[in-house]
């Protein structure tokens, strides 16, 4: 497997464990998944529950501005070093200070938002780590392609791989099952996240 494959493979795996956590260890509200935040906090804000659909947005300020924190380290340094380096400070510290669960899903989600814009191109395509709405949209795209082939085939915007696609996927996938499960074991269970993207650290290309 290419460098870039396991790059997408492992932040996805992040981005699943972070929603996990986030959602059952800080007050049911995603740290990644910002479509359901916004899904979530139109529900409360239909039942009149204002400071649930307030506590459903404001992770929403906080990943953008992660994601404006990304960018701007990105035109600084050229690679997406700097801003996997500050997510994973941001995770491994979270489980130590003296705060609640509130605050703790807004740094998280700031961590999130850092990633989400640290790297966006793997295998020469556009691939999203941190949702997985639009990764089952390309897989359908790339499914469609490889069934077709070549026959009347229109000028389109390359797809990832297919296998790629799924692997990204699966490791959300396995991301929550293991943050719904660290959650259960361990005090700081972000720590183990924050070990991956450690990981990917060494070396790293944009």
């Amino acid at each position: 497997m290419s460098r870039p494959a396991i790059q997408a493979v492992v932040l996805a795996l992040v981005a699943g464990i972070a929603d996990a956590v986030g959602y059952l260890d800080m007050g049911g509200v995603f740290a990644a998944n910002m479509t359901g935040n916004t899904v979530l906090a139109g529900i409360a804000a239909a039942g009149r529950s204002y400071q649930q659909a307030w506590h459903h947005l404001a992770p929403l300020a906080a990943f953008f501005a992660g994601a404006m924190l990304s960018r701007l380290l990105l035109r600084l340094g050229g690679r997406p070093t700097m801003a996997l380096f500050a997510e994973a400070m941001l995770m491994a510290g979270l489980g130590f200070l003296p705060i609640g669960p509130e605050p703790r899903v807004l740094i998280l989600a700031v961590a999130m938002g850092l990633q989400a814009s640290a790297i966006t191109q793997f295998e020469g395509v556009s691939l999203s780590t941190v949702v997985v709405t639009s990764t089952l949209a390309r897989s359908a795209d790339a499914l469609v392609d490889r069934l077709v082939g070549n026959r009347r085939k229109p000028a389109l915007p390359p797809v990832a791989l297919p296998w790629l696609l799924a692997l990204t996927w699966t490791a959300y996938l396995v991301g929550a099952l293991a943050g719904a499960w660290l959650v259960t074991l361990i005090a700081w269970p972000l720590l183990v996240p924050a070990a991956l993207i450690a990981l990917l650290l060494p070396g790293r290309r944009r």
